[in-house]
């Protein structure tokens, strides 16, 4: 799987700097994260799908970006960063696709990487129409207690209103933990870094991202569409202090280890393999 390396070198270049001219890698106030992470699932899965890769080719499914999902239940809105959906329309050859997102985006990719991309269906950007999976990435990079009910209820939001939009739809989340011992928030050093030596957040680690983990794996998660909760649900651990300098993955305690149903290459898997049996009469 190539999600988590493409994300971890996409995080250690740094974003557009922000009002006091700092840039960061890691910016709450950005989504280059979620972007990011949710492409690399995206090609990830097309890579692991062959029904997937067959519908791409006969134009039967598109992507789309920051697409807003509605429970019909409810009538609860929310903006899912990237699903993969029926086309609302006739999808054309000027089209944005999962290929020229990564040049938007800034993704920089390995040789091998890029060569594995141009191999693939040029998945395309299109209006949407019946969504079939629904992706949403969050990131708990510092203050990981103080982060837990946010990241918990936004989590959870998700997927029920997925599935109050549509029960047959895959809702996957994703989550990305920064297991370093200390941070360079962008909130706390709200002043130009030029002018004043830069802070840090100290964490207690590896407890910290310990707690992320374990409140993670409350969410609901179901085996049947009659079920609440999340289809597959996976977790990157990083360590990065969020000052210009690497960004490592971590996959030793507590990273989920490959055993486990949230690591990631488990959940990319069972994604590939829920669609290929759930969407054949697509």
């Amino acid at each position: 799987m190539h999600g988590p390396t493409i994300l971890a070198r996409f995080l250690a270049e740094p974003g557009p700097a922000d009002k006091y001219g700092n840039e960061w890698q890691y910016n709450s106030r950005s989504d280059r994260h979620s972007k990011v992470g949710c492409w690399g699932i995206a090609f990830d899965l097309l890579l692991s799908s062959n029904l997937l890769r067959r519908h791409v080719e006969e134009g039967k499914v598109a992507l789309g970006v920051n697409h807003e999902m509605r429970d019909f239940a409810t009538s609860r809105k929310k903006d899912l960063d990237l699903v993969i959906a029926r086309p609302a329309g006739s999808v054309t050859a000027n089209h944005r696709s999962l290929r020229s997102l990564s040049d938007s985006y800034g993704i920089v990719l390995s040789r091998e990487e890029r060569s594995v991309l141009d191999g693939l269906p040029d998945f395309p950007v299109a209006p949407v129409g019946a969504v079939l999976v629904a992706l949403e990435a969050k990131a708990t990079m510092t203050a990981h207690i103080k982060a837990l009910p946010r990241l918990y209820d936004e989590l959870n939001s998700s997927h029920q209103c997925v599935h109050g939009a549509s029960a047959q739809a895959l809702a996957i989340g994703y989550v990305q933990v920064n297991a370093a011992d200390r941070f360079a928030s962008s909130v706390t050093n709200n002043l130009p870094l030029d002018q004043f030596p830069i802070r840090y957040t100290p964490h207690r680690q590896p407890r910290d991202t310990e707690r992320v983990i374990s409140k993670v794996r409350e969410l609901p998660r179901r085996t049947r569409q009659s079920d609440h909760g999340f289809d597959g649900l996976g977790i990157t651990v990083l360590s990065f202090e969020n000052d210009g300098g690497p960004v490592e993955i971590v996959t030793d305690p507590p990273a989920p280890n490959r055993g486990e149903s949230d690591n990631y290459d488990r959940m990319i898997e069972r994604m590939a393999t829920e669609y290929d049996t759930r969407f054949l009469a697509v």
